[in-house]
């Protein structure tokens, strides 16, 4: 059977068009509505980190910053510019999704129905709207999951070698790629077919390269004190513990679509059980072993999604092979109605205005708007200070969103004298000058720090978005802060601070 479907798996065509309709379809949408409501807090870190480029920063490695560099060079400050790369690779990731069915032995069909369910995932949609690390990270592992699917079908160890650069490349994205290779070493270690692929000297092969790419980033994270493992901590202190491990299986329904959950767990169940699938059946080991985890430690719900384009592209196989007859085409429509019902609260498609409803469901959408607002706030604050202040004044910010901001929204001014402590812009140095006028963000939870350090400690103005939507911005002070007592250069650690 093994021999028999390798062959098979390598005979199907590529529903070439279908693939690119279905990819063409999402890409589209995302752009269309690239440019409404506004930046994402993290996106505007991504923009100050491009002018700062370097192998790693405190919360994560290059690629996302560089790409986001590449963006501001191509499209300076145009929004759908930035946005461009997300879209193109969640409409890559669907065409990945398609290619993976095709190695499980899916016909045309097979492929564009696991492509289309994909497309269709809220989480893809998600992701594709904005520039994150997300983003690029499942479409790495879209891409290393195609790659293994060949392996175990073909048995050409040769693959250890592409897989590795792909690996190498994630992990200078995000070290996600560390857990899924992780998963799938035991379930490829638990299978007696598999566990042959691994005594080859094209997986050490595959793993020199991928070492030798990561090697520049963890240099850097070696240098400055691994400041990541800080990170790590802290978001297991938010987003892991007991709740959140509990609440992790059940979201999975949710985040794929819980229309289509069907099928993709269909896909789960015949690669654990069925015959023609027993060439893959790591990778279900794999998936349940990651669910696992995160069950018991706790993780954000996306943390698994990285792996659905297999369950998927495997589902769909299942289905042409049950139903022969089944013309899977007739399908698509119920995958277009399950795409269109939550994108509502997926994309900004709704008036601003309703987004207290909708930041409810998706936090982040909160936090794309009013960002020129709260700058033009701070920059009142600052031209209302005496001439001989605002000639020298400063900023400095309590997240790397409120500098970000500042530094999109505040010209010059907001280029060259914005600092904040935040993650990477600790490193970035502090402002120069005596600290005569100092105009603080945010640091509202920690009034008697400011006071411990500047003579007088004057509330300004609070940060107000208009519509009452309730994101980490709204209500938080801005200060005008006189007569620093000490220097800057001496009192700048005191300043750092590390979240994810």
């Amino acid at each position: 059977m093994g021999a028999e479907q390798r062959a098979v798996g390598r005979a199907q065509p590529v529903a070439l068009a279908g693939l690119l309709g279905v990819a063409g379809l999402l890409v589209a949408l995302l752009l269309l509505v690239a440019g409404r409501y506004g930046y994402h807090r993290d996106e505007l870190y991504f923009l100050m980190a491009s002018r700062h480029l370097a192998w790693g920063y405190v919360d994560q490695p290059p690629l996302t910053p560089a790409l986001a560099g590449l963006a501001r060079l191509l499209f300076g400050d145009w929004l759908p510019g930035l946005r461009l790369f997300p879209a193109l690779a969640v409409g890559a990731l669907v065409v990945v999704t398609g290619l993976i069915a095709r190695e499980l032995g899916g016909g045309r069909a097979a492929q564009v129905l696991a492509a289309a369910c994909v497309a269709a995932s809220g989480v893809t949609v998600a992701v594709g709207h904005l520039h994150s690390t997300t983003t690029y990270d499942v479409l790495l592992w879209g891409i290393g999951l195609l790659l293994l699917a060949r392996l175990l079908g073909t048995g050409n160890r040769r693959l250890w070698l592409a897989i590795g650069l792909v690996a190498g490349v994630g992990l200078l994205n995000k070290a996600t790629v560390a857990q899924l290779a992780g998963v799938v070493l035991v379930g490829m270690l638990a299978d007696r077919r598999a566990r042959r692929l691994l005594a080859s000297r094209w997986l050490l092969a595959g793993a020199a390269v991928a070492v030798a790419l990561w090697a520049p980033y963890l240099a850097w994270q070696a240098g400055h004190g691994w400041p990541q493992l800080e990170i790590f901590a802290d978001l297991r202190a938010t987003d892991g513990g007991f709740g959140a491990g509990l609440a992790f299986p059940p979201f999975q329904l949710l985040m794929t679509n819980p229309l289509l959950a069907p099928l993709w767990l269909a896909g789960l169940v015949a690669l654990l059980r069925d015959g023609w699938a027993r060439p893959w059946r790591p990778l279900a080991v794999a998936y349940l072993l990651l669910v696992g985890f995160y069950t018991l430690v706790g993780g954000k719900p996306y943390y698994a999604f990285g792996l659905y384009p297999v369950l998927f592209a495997a589902g769909a196989v299942w289905l042409a092979r049950r139903w022969e007859g089944l013309p899977l085409r007739r399908l698509l429509p119920v995958v277009a109605v399950a795409a269109a019902l939550p994108l509502p609260l997926l994309l900004p498609l709704l008036p601003a205005s309703t987004l207290d409803v909708v930041a409810t469901v998706n936090e982040d959408a909160g936090e794309t708007f009013a960002w020129p607002t709260y700058a033009a706030q701070v920059l009142r604050v600052r031209d209302a200070l005496p001439p001989a202040e605002r000639a020298g004044a400063v900023a400095v910010t309590g997240n790397y969103g409120e500098a970000g901001a500042l530094a999109r929204y505040g010209g010059d001014w907001g280029r060259d004298a914005v600092f904040s402590g935040h993650n990477s812009l600790w490193w970035w140095g502090p402002p120069g000058g005596d600290g005569r006028v100092v105009i603080v963000v945010g640091y509202g939870w920690d009034q008697a720090f400011l006071e411990r350090r500047f003579r007088s400690v004057t509330l300004a103005a609070r940060l107000d978005n208009g519509h009452g939507i309730d994101n980490e911005e709204q209500g938080q002070p801005v200060w005008v802060c006189r007569g620093m007592d000490g220097t800057w250069a001496a009192t700048w650690r005191d300043w750092r601070h590390y979240s994810g």
